[in-house]
């Protein structure tokens, strides 16, 4: 893409999802339910991050899955279930179908398999995608298992793309505690807002920064050019971070601190207190959740 270093991008979208791993910290439940179809009160995860995409206007959504996801994304997002609606209006109680038809209004929404073909790693599932981004054009990337909570991420990264059009990406960043930059890929900034590099789990007392780089990207077509199959790196994975830290080098790459509060739902302690955050936020018997924890 030689002829496109020096162009500017049309502003994103078109939005992918990743959920194409088999989640294996969540067996025996994964093998029948996808990581990001586990409930946050009474949504699936990952319906927090299609909600995040429409409230910046996003226009398409291409969700990555398995192929024994696909079917139940598909039926998830697709299905009006009008049995239950004829049921719930025979019985006075349409107003709970509201959640459903909530659903069906969202953009288009597509379901790919990701490519068995590609090698492990979660810049996979972007490649997979490539035939649905056009080459004129910037788009968001999500990981269904990073949730973020009190605005969207999305809106953001477009909002500072709009700033600068002439970037080659734009990546979301949160504040961490000292203590717990091993666990984390931890940026390193250059002229206080674009990024150096990405430093995975570096040991206490030894990172750039605190802040933590998560699932939320901004894109352009050109990073295609580092997501191929020879581009693997630590564990022979093709990571997402290597290609957006190779673009940094020659090009900006903004980051830009979330306002509101990322969490991970990648592993079952993790997704336990996202969705008690959640349940505490949202619901109308948190009351009562703060009451049991309080009593033991």
């Amino acid at each position: 893409m030689k002829d496109n270093l020096s162009r500017n991008y049309r502003i994103p979208t078109k939005a992918i999802i990743t959920d194409a791993g088999y989640a294996s910290r969540y067996l025996p439940i994964a093998k029948t339910i996808p990581k990001a179809m586990l409930p946050l009160g009474n949504r699936p995860i990952i319906q927090l991050a299609v909600e995040e995409c429409v409230a910046a206007g996003i226009k398409e959504i291409i969700i990555v899955s398995t192929l024994e996801g696909k079917p139940i994304y598909e039926d998830y997002f697709n299905n009006a279930v009008n049995h239950i609606r004829k049921q719930l209006i025979g019985q006075g109680k349409e107003s709970r179908y509201e959640a459903v038809r909530h659903v069906l209004d969202f953009p288009k929404i597509r379901v790919i398999i990701q490519d068995p073909a590609l090698p492990y790693g979660n810049g996979s599932p972007i490649v997979s995608a490539r035939d649905y981004i056009a080459d004129d054009e910037a788009f968001i990337v999500i990981y269904s298992d990073d949730v973020v909570f009190g605005t969207s991420d999305t809106k953001s990264m477009i909002d500072t793309f709009k700033k600068h059009p002439d970037a080659k990406g734009v990546i979301m960043a949160q504040e961490v505690d000292p203590g717990v930059v091993d666990k984390y890929g931890i940026i390193s900034l250059k002229n206080s807002d674009k990024l150096d590099n990405i430093v995975e789990k570096p040991a206490i007392g030894k990172a750039p920064s605190t802040l933590a780089s998560y699932g939320r990207y901004l894109l352009t077509p050109e990073i295609f050019d580092s997501l191929k199959p020879n581009h693997t790196g630590l564990d022979d994975e093709l990571w997402t971070v290597d290609a957006i830290t190779r673009a940094a080098v020659k090009d900006d790459v903004y980051v830009v601190k979330t306002k509101g509060q990322w969490m991970t739902t990648g592993d079952p302690k993790n997704y336990f207190l996202a969705h008690l955050k959640y349940v505490m936020d949202h619901e109308g018997y948190s009351e009562d959740v703060r009451k049991a924890i309080s009593n033991k």
